[in-house]
């Protein structure tokens, strides 16, 4: 590693050593001499992602210089190794509390803070080792910090210098290993460099030069870095494409002879770290059929990928985009935003506009859920009221052609809207320094059962930036803005008052969004839903909706395969009376390849209406998801798939209920067994569907929204 200077929260070193005892991590960081003192404890923190999971490890600090200390740390890795489950993420934190008079620690009245470390120049995946048939590493995250995971092997690469002559000749140099297990018999044929664009399925491919790497074997002692170096040549030019603006990306691919035969291990997206810094960014320009091109080199700005974009240059669109991102700047910076809130307090003390709504959904990402269903509502039997949308604009085309009156989100217009209305609805949190005017009714409707523990339930919160004590605190802060609170039924109602601290008025009615699937449920809908998504209307359908899993996107490589539900057995086995119909998360969609199954399988994941899919749909297929609550409301039978159920039993007891006993379907660990239950329904399954159904959507009949509306708008 070269020398660098220690900057605030940032690591200094990191090693892994081989010691009689086995194996130990040592971490070293820098911190502002503001940030430590004698008053507190500090100790090094890996805490698993989306859990409770923590390690810690005792940690000291010394004084280097004026403004500057060190926080030293070390742990036996050996006896935790378990933990690290494959694709599992654990990310490392400094936690810092208070000691009592005695000098040990409280513990108890301080929650104390956790703060997320950062990435120097070095890339310390090089320090990995195998446990196991698992490589174990750490890792730099595409924000900059430092993490540790397990998995299978992997391609580790980066770029350490890139230059671009008067020929527009990128030239670069760098390294890359693939990590496999010393005992598995493979040889390395080839690497190439691997370039891809943003707008085809094209690749360019260019064979590379080896280079011997001794200062990495120095350095570094796990791995053979005799030919891992690599350098080459892009004549940048012949990559344009004429007819719009494109981005390159960056990856190495090895050619391996394994016992299996000749496989290509393509490595993650490579990153760009130069050995020079100041030599990062790179322009140039060329001529070509009377227009004039643009080249930018640069590494993009948190994951420090090398990008290219090559583009038609307009100095006038130029100048507009680099004074659009000044203005952006501008806007989000603490004075704007002290002084936006000061004018919406002055505002909210003006007369309210009695007539006027706001809405929003999702942070103003969707058209969706109970403030949808209250809108619509309102709509057609109180259209004396004057309604709007508050909406992200990165998400405006969701609102487009649907006769919405809209206003951006924390723009000038939304601030005299918000700060003039008598009434907000929303179905999630708004955020905590925008003052409530006195004049307000801030109806939240929520957006769903509760399954997972919430709030002040939860025993402990690990998130960046904030505690247990603080999340609590802010939550139940938002929550004593609220005048009126939508419950769907008794049990959730107990629990919203118990976890949000809501003391005022609990609408116990139902969820409005749920109206739709009482009053809609008839042929006609139907059959005009399935011909508006293209699907045939002599099959039945079954809606496969899982929960989002964080191991299914971070297995590089992996992205076609995540789809745990083999529909080549279930296409077989069902193909002439059913389809499915797949809804994914985002990130799982983006790579999902259906074709193989064209005319059985679709991918509705970007419908935003989930409640129509609910209804086209004869059975319901899920895992650990909420869907099912509402889904009930149709009295269809429902299968849950929990292939994984075992790795979820540490989340299962965060449930409010015993998932396993009361689910309202029979639980499956196969594709055979989900074929199994489609064709032959169990009838003992029944039972808990009605006494699931007696608890949770007991309510429901299509008249929600308008109890919502008649108690909270006083339209009786």
């Amino acid at each position: 590693m070269e020398e660098q200077s220690i900057k605030h929260r940032q690591l200094s070193h990191l090693s892994i050593d081989d010691i009689p005892s086995g194996k130990r991590l040592s971490i070293e960081a820098g911190f502002l001499q503001s940030f430590v003192d004698d008053l507190h404890t500090y100790h090094f923190v890996l805490q698993e992602r989306n859990s409770e999971r923590v390690i810690p490890f005792p940690s000291s600090y010394k004084r280097i210089e004026d403004q500057m200390a060190l926080i030293r740390g070390e742990l036996l890795l050996d006896p935790h190794l378990e933990l690290f489950e494959p694709y599992a993420y654990w990310d490392l934190y400094l936690h810092s509390f208070k000691k009592d008079e005695d000098e040990s620690e409280t513990g108890s009245d301080d929650e104390g803070k956790f703060t997320r470390i950062k990435m120097n120049l070095e890339d310390i995946r090089l320090h990995s080792f195998f446990e196991g048939n698992e490589l174990f590493f750490p890792y730099r995250t595409k924000k900059g910090n430092v993490s540790f995971k397990k998995q299978e092997p992997v391609t580790i690469g980066r770029l350490e210098q890139v230059d671009l002559n008067e020929e527009n000749i990128l030239s670069f140099s760098g390294y890359s290993i693939y990590a496999a297990h010393p005992e598995t018999p493979m040889k390395v044929l080839g690497r190439q460099l691997v370039i891809t664009n943003n707008t085809d399925d094209e690749e360019i491919r260019l064979p590379l030069s080896e280079v011997k790497r001794d200062d990495l074997s120095s350095l570094y002692g796990h791995f053979d870095f005799s030919s891992a170096g690599f350098n080459g040549k892009l004549p940048l030019e012949e990559l344009k494409r004429f007819s719009t603006n494109n981005y390159y990306k960056f990856y190495v691919e090895t050619e391996v002879q394994s016992p299996e035969g000749i496989e290509y291990i393509r490595s993650p997206r490579l990153d760009y770290f130069p050995r020079n810094p100041m030599n990062q960014y790179h322009l140039s320009s060329f001529k070509s059929e009377n227009k004039t091109w643009r080249i930018r080199v640069k590494p993009t700005k948190k994951s420090r990928y090398l990008t290219v974009r090559i583009f038609q240059y307009n100095s006038i669109k130029e100048s507009a985009r680099k004074i659009k991102n000044f203005l952006i700047r501008v806007k989000r910076g603490r004075i704007v935003k002290r002084t936006y809130k000061l004018v919406f307090s002055f505002l909210g003390k003006l007369p309210a506009k009695k007539k006027q709504i706001v809405f929003e959904s999702f942070l103003g990402k969707q058209y969706s859920c109970n403030p949808r269903a209250i809108y619509e509502y309102m709509l057609e039997n109180h259209p004396e009221y004057d309604m709007y949308w508050s909406i992200d604009p990165r998400s405006a085309a969701v609102f487009e052609g649907k006769g919405l009156k809209t206003i951006n989100r924390f723009s000038i217009p939304w601030l005299f809207k918000m700060a003039r209305s008598k009434y907000w609805v929303s179905n999630s949190r708004l955020p905590i320094w925008i003052p409530k005017p006195s004049h307000t009714t801030y109806l939240q409707t929520w957006h769903g059962t509760p399954l997972k523990r919430l709030a002040a339930d939860m025993d402990e919160v690990h998130m960046p930036g904030t505690n247990t004590a603080k999340y609590k605190k802010n939550f139940l802060l938002e929550s004593s803005r609220w005048d009126y609170l939508i419950s769907p039924n008794r049990y959730s109602s107990e629990i919203f008052a118990r976890a949000f601290g809501f003391e005022k008025d609990m609408i116990e009615s139902g969820y409005p969004r749920n109206d739709f699937l009482h009053n809609a449920n008839n042929a006609e809908t139907m059959n005009s839903l399935k011909e508006r998504l293209d699907l045939p209307l002599d099959k039945k359908v079954i809606l496969y909706a899982p929960t989002w899993r964080d191991n299914e996107f971070y297995a590089k490589g992996k992205y076609k395969f995540n789809l745990k539900l083999e529909l080549d057995k279930m296409q077989e086995e069902l193909g002439d009376e059913y389809i499915v119909l797949l809804r994914m998360h985002y990130l799982i969609a983006e790579n999902l390849d259906i074709t193989p199954f064209a005319g059985f399988a679709y991918d509705v994941s970007h419908h935003t209406d989930i409640s129509e899919l609910y209804l086209i749909s004869d059975l319901l297929i899920t895992d650990y998801s909420s869907v099912f609550f509402d889904y009930a409301n149709l009295g269809r039978p429902m299968i849950f798939y929990v292939y994984d159920i075992e790795n979820y039993r540490d989340t299962l007891r965060g449930f409010y209920f015993d998932f396993e006993a009361q689910a309202p379907g029979p639980l499956v660990k196969t594709t055979e067994d989900v074929i199994r239950h489609i064709q032959h329904p169990d009838p003992a399954s029944q039972a808990n569907f009605d006494a699931f159904y007696q608890k949770f959507c007991y309510l429901e009949d299509g008249e929600a929204s308008k109890r919502v509306v008649e108690k909270v708008f006083k339209t009786k």
